[in-house]
């Protein structure tokens, strides 16, 4: 038995292995990624700046279980804070590791104190330089004055300053691809508060100038509104911009996303939401989407799977990334519930052509008990999403398949009373206004 079909809800932890009883399936030989340990090193180098940083200090906090990983991100965390100027961070990390690093991982008071007394200067420098550019009020050089401001904060981990010195900028723009910068500027500030609200705002206000946006830009934008839509639960929508996003993107965006994201967050949010004929055309026909997907083989991959109902593959896929997609800063979050959306999809497919299915089988195509498929079936019968019974007695999933026939009739017979309701009433009208007419002449006399 193979499946076929459509939808949605939330998962069955590791259960998610497993198929339709597909004998082409078992003879194909794809090597399936290894739910092996993460490699950090590689996985860091995808990112710059402080999402970087941020990253591998939420790689080791979920990582505690496994002190060799955990200690492995924070080194490399200890490190790229060292290339920086934030002493804070530094400060953070050094407390995480307590000491299990040696001592060349420790407290760098010197270098603490050497950043914190460069910054003070530069500090005073803008101040200074700022100020007279006021006094002369030559905007330009306000406006950079600002955004010199913002760019010192946001070095030194004062958010909320860099934030509050980008958006001043605004009153300062000369030209629309200054307020395109100082969108963009804000939407990256926002995106590390996990402020999404004002990164959907400075998208929006970007977007309202389009003759000024370049395609490096535009897809800047698609991500950061994808991520923004990810983080509140609008997965279809998410899918839809991460799936518009352009291949101009590269590594130009690397401080926020990585393309790799791009395939894996666009593929699960599109393979939760989309519906068949959606999948074809948005995702797998989708020559721009296919560049990003190349990057992650197992997201392209068990996205063919999925819509060829080859369902034992897909979910091995699933079953395999897991563990590695949870060390993800943005999608962590939404991940079981993703994955309880496919899984739920994939059972819907797979029960839609048939008049019955055989549980037993199904649950072995499913790698799950017939108990537990048959909970799922009852949750999915009870949402309306499968039009079904279930005979627990004999194991048999009976579709419920509409009587065309009998419709066609009950429609008829629908639209004969509402042709005979809309003659009565038009009679009706005719006579009521005929009578009126004559009360109203005889009122005269």
């Amino acid at each position: 038995m193979e499946g076929d079909d459509d939808t949605s809800g939330p998962m069955i932890d590791d259960e998610i292995y497993a198929n339709g009883v597909d004998g082409d399936n078992e003879k194909r030989s794809r090597p399936i990624m290894s739910s092996e340990q993460l490699d950090i090193e590689a996985y860091a180098s995808l990112y710059s700046g402080r999402t970087k940083i941020m990253r591998l200090l939420f790689i080791a906090q979920r990582s505690q279980s496994n002190e060799a990983m955990e200690l492995e991100a924070l080194r490399m965390a200890y490190d790229e804070i060292k290339k920086g100027e934030n002493t804070q961070l530094h400060r953070e990390v050094v407390q995480k590791i307590v000491g299990r690093l040696g001592p060349e991982y420790g407290m760098d008071v010197a270098w603490c104190d050497t950043v914190d007394r460069r910054a003070e200067q530069k500090k005073e420098k803008l101040e200074n330089e700022l100020n007279a550019y006021r006094t002369n009020l030559i905007k330009e050089s306000i406006r950079m004055g600002y955004n010199d401001f913002g760019d010192f904060y946001y070095a030194h981990g004062q958010l909320g300053d860099a934030f509050k010195s980008y958006v001043r900028t605004r009153d300062y723009c000369t030209t629309s691809k200054h307020i395109v910068h100082m969108c963009i500027s804000s939407t990256l500030v926002s995106i590390e508060m996990g402020q999404f609200t004002h990164v959907t705002s400075y998208i929006t206000k970007a977007e309202q100038i389009p003759d000024a946006l370049d395609p490096v830009t535009v897809a800047k934008l698609r991500c950061a509104a994808g991520l923004a839509h990810l983080e509140s639960k609008k997965y279809k929508l998410a899918a839809r911009k991460f799936l518009e996003t352009g291949p101009e993107l590269g590594n130009h965006y690397n401080e926020v996303i990585a393309p790799q994201d791009v395939a894996t967050y666009g593929g699960l949010c599109a393979l939760a939401t989309f519906d068949r004929m959606e999948l074809k055309n948005k995702v797998i026909d989708n020559l721009n989407f296919r560049n990003f997907l190349e990057l992650v083989p197992e997201v392209r991959e068990l996205i063919n799977d999925f819509y060829s109902s080859h369902y034992a593959s897909c979910l091995d896929y699933l079953g395999n990334l897991k563990a590695n997609l949870l060390l993800d800063i943005h999608l962590h979050d939404h991940l079981e519930t993703l994955y309880g959306q496919i899984r739920h999809k994939a059972l819907i497919q797979y029960t839609h052509p048939f008049v019955s299915v055989d549980l037993h089988m199904m649950a072995n195509a499913f790698k799950t008990d017939v108990s537990g498929l048959e909970k799922e079936l009852e949750a999915l019968i009870t949402d309306n999403q499968v039009q079904a019974r279930i005979d627990s007695h004999n194991k048999v999933l009976y579709a419920r398949h509409a009587d065309q026939r009998n419709a066609t009739f009950q429609r008829v017979l629908q639209t004969g009373n509402e042709f005979d309701r809309d003659v009565k009433s038009m009679l009706l009208r005719v006579n009521l206004i005929k009578h009126e007419h004559n009360l109203r002449s005889s009122r005269k006399h």
